[in-house]
């Protein structure tokens, strides 16, 4: 039904910047919650950011708070994650996660469909 693919991931240096984008495919957005996970050696999928699609309303972890930003193109279907003042703390496999039902956007179990990831690694 849904197919998310992340893009957008490279390397880059600490206090640097970089947009991730996820598009889907197969179905639009429609109201779904829409989020950004990361995973990194040794540690679980830790929440980064979610929009509610219809309403607009973001969520972020207490971590990333007034560095990354999560955006939406209704039009193009397509999620974004503007990361500034990156830190080697934010290396990580990201993923960009959907689901229809989603009543707490912080818990992975909420999500149902999921991209491949795309990676992130910050230099010091």
């Amino acid at each position: 039904q849904v197919r998310l693919v992340e893009s957008g991931g490279g390397l880059v240096q600490a206090g640097g910047s970089l947009r991730l984008s996820c598009a889907a495919s197969g179905r639009a957005f429609g109201s779904h919650a829409v989020g950004w996970f990361r995973q990194s050696p040794g540690k679980g999928r830790e929440f980064v950011a979610a929009i509610r699609w219809g309403s607009g309303s973001t969520t972020y972890a207490d971590s990333v708070k007034g560095r990354f930003t999560i955006s939406r193109d209704n039009a193009e279907n397509t999620l974004y994650l503007q990361m500034n003042n990156l830190k080697p703390e934010d290396t990580a496999l990201y993923y960009c996660a959907a689901g229809a039902l989603v009543w707490n956007v912080v818990l992975t179990s909420g999500y149902n469909y999921w991209g491949q990831g795309t990676q992130v690694t910050v230099s010091s």
